[in-house]
């Protein structure tokens, strides 16, 4: 996936920072489609490691910081959609959002502020459509996924900051061909940077 993220808005308090920023980018159409099983049989398109359709992702994000006039509790959500195109095997799968609310406290922060750490609870929902293959909707292929775990979020310098998140599943819908994210651990590095217009 390849994108951009802009902040749209930023205010700075004794209490801290509130921003808003939003995303847009491109997924790719990268991962193999061919994947068989025991009796050389490809795989529906859902269990393919890729999908080989290439999707629009935008997001919204929102952070708070001095929840409750905690100077160190942050709230942060992230509002995702991703709408997808037709891929292998004639399958459109799912639009898809998610919801995802981190309460984090910052227990370290030096002293000129270019590093710190964050750590706290994770409440994140997901919902699927249902799949279309050849134009016809897969009724229960889609549902919904509450995942609850923890994430840690430190800025090792101005700019540069990397994170670690771990979820498992705590609720999901029952459909017939839905098959939920169980557990979830996602790792990423962010560089900073500013456009002098």
């Amino acid at each position: 996936m390849v994108g951009v993220k802009y902040r749209i808005y930023r205010r700075d308090s004794e209490r801290g920072t509130t921003q808003a920023s939003l995303t847009a980018a491109l997924k790719l159409p990268t991962g193999g489609t061919g994947l068989t099983d025991a009796s050389r049989k490809r795989l529906p398109a859902g269990l393919q490691p890729g999908s080989g359709s290439s999707d629009l992702f935008l997001a919204a994000h929102w952070t708070y910081t001095g929840l409750f006039n905690i100077k160190r509790l942050v709230a942060d959500e992230d509002f995702h959609a991703l709408i997808r195109t037709q891929g292998t095997q004639s399958t459109r799968l799912g639009q898809g959002v998610q919801s995802r609310f981190w309460l984090s406290y910052r227990p370290y922060e030096s002293k000129n502020g270019a590093r710190e750490w964050f750590i706290g609870p994770v409440l994140t929902w997901l919902h699927s459509q249902d799949d279309r293959v050849l134009g016809v909707t897969e009724r229960g292929s889609g549902g919904d996924v509450v995942l609850a775990g923890i994430a840690t979020y430190a800025g090792l310098r101005p700019g540069l900051h990397v994170w670690l998140g771990m979820d498992w599943d705590v609720a999901h819908s029952t459909g017939t061909q839905f098959m939920p994210v169980r557990r979830h651990i996602s790792f990423g590095i962010t560089q900073q940077f500013r456009l002098h217009l």
